[in-house]
């Protein structure tokens, strides 16, 4: 496997910690149920694609970090990962 693909794999899979790790911690701060009660009320109310979209903010840190440190590859992949939390929304809301 080539260096620069290895990167963005790695980008991309870091994207998605932290846009899990930013969905847990809206949760975990801004709810007064707890997580799997959260995820259940947000899928019956149709509000899950909030939920994603809210915890993509991690990921633009995540991505100057990257670019700070001239990572452009790992940031390529962050851009990926947010750009399958942005489909995955898109999917919630329309369907």
């Amino acid at each position: 496997m080539k260096p620069h693909i290895k990167e963005i794999i790695t980008g991309f899979a870091i994207g998605l910690i932290a846009n899990l790790a930013g969905t847990y911690l809206y949760i975990f701060f801004f709810s007064e149920n707890s997580l799997e009660t959260t995820l259940k009320d947000a899928l019956a109310n149709d509000l899950l694609g909030s939920l994603i979209a809210l915890g993509a903010i991690l990921n633009l840190i995540v991505f100057f970090i990257f670019l700070k440190k001239n990572q452009f590859y790992r940031a390529r992949g962050v851009v990926l990962a947010t750009v399958l939390a942005a489909i995955a929304v898109l999917i919630s809301k329309f369907l």
